[in-house]
């Protein structure tokens, strides 16, 4: 397939190489006075990889959305409704849109789904995403990993599960579109809390916060008209590993910069996560301690010590 990969960061430039490696046609997009992008275009390396000759690079969104069958788009999550104005500037008809990207609209509380959906008719124009655990600096080294997708779409999402399979990723069929995006996008917020608890030595304690954080978002995902299983699976409790133990995790990692008192320079989707999760729950009325406990610490100014003190005192209540 013709596929335009749209942003070129950790992650959208690991899609592009994979992409390429499985056999398609792949133009890796992005913004033309954007720091990556330019040391894509010159060296054709960044970090944590390097392009074969068979990845085009191009700036030109117009010519990247015209020449796809399929757009992936690999974007910090809080930007993608101003993009999508741009890119929605193109006609987008027979096109399917790909969501590699894991994050709820802070402003609104929509699904990243439901920001995209906002620009284009999804008869003529599927959305999916593309969720699950993995680490560019992993795959590179040929270590596989399982990952989901999903979309309302079924013929779309069985389509590209077959053409995005590979020996390295083994690629699942969602049937929960709702829950593969609130599982995927919750999945950062507990990885800073777990990151806070390697930061204070309180290792420990992460088995707790496994067990209660799958819990907690499988509650919201219910109140949503979601399949609350949804979040033992791939997006979300299967993502635990690459997320709350990783040293790549950049969430976990700012959860431990943070308690420390360092600052953390890379994207940690979670926690702008974070406020649109306390919305939902707000909205839903769903009990999510961990949660509105992240939300005290990173917006409230409340200390870890005192957060977590408050969280282990809660009233004694039956496990499930």
């Amino acid at each position: 397939m013709k596929i335009s990969v749209l942003g070129c960061g950790r992650w959208g430039s690991c899609i592009a190489w994979y992409l390429d490696k499985t056999g398609h046609e792949v133009l890796s997009c992005g913004l033309a006075d954007a720091p990556e992008f330019i040391t894509l275009k010159e060296t054709r390396k960044n970090d944590y990889l390097e392009f074969p000759k068979s990845i085009e690079i191009s700036s030109d969104l117009g010519y990247a959305v015209e020449r796809a069958e399929v757009i992936v788009i690999s974007i910090s999550a809080q930007h993608l409704r101003e993009y999508m104005a741009d890119i929605s500037k193109h006609n987008l008809d027979g096109k399917i849109i790909v969501l590699c990207m894991k994050g709820v609209e802070e402003a609104t509380g929509c699904r990243l789904s439901e920001v995209v959906a906002d620009f284009v008719d999804e008869e003529k124009t599927p959305i999916a995403v593309w969720v699950g655990p993995g680490h560019p600096q992993d795959f590179i080294r040929g270590i596989p990993n399982c990952m989901v997708i999903d979309s309302n779409n079924h013929e779309v999402k069985t389509m590209l599960v077959s053409k995005l399979s590979s020996s390295l990723i083994r690629m699942y069929i969602g049937n929960d579109f709702l829950g593969s995006e609130i599982g995927a996008a919750a999945k950062n917020v507990v990885g800073i809390v777990a990151g806070m608890l390697d930061g204070m030595n309180y290792q420990s304690l992460k088995g707790a916060l496994m067990a209660r954080g799958t819990r907690e978002i499988a509650r919201l995902i219910e109140a949503m008209g979601g399949n609350p299983l949804s979040a033992y699976g791939l997006c979300h409790l299967g993502d635990y590993e690459a997320t709350l133990f990783s040293k790549w995790s950049h969430n976990r990692m700012y959860g431990e910069k943070f308690v420390q008192g360092v600052k953390f320079e890379k994207l940690a989707e979670g926690v702008m996560t974070t406020k649109a999760l306390k919305k939902l729950a707000d909205k839903y009325d769903v009990e999510m301690p961990i949660v509105s406990v992240l939300y005290d610490i990173l917006f409230e100014g409340k200390s870890f010590e005192k957060a977590m003190e408050e969280l282990f005192e809660r009233s004694v209540k039956p496990e499930f």
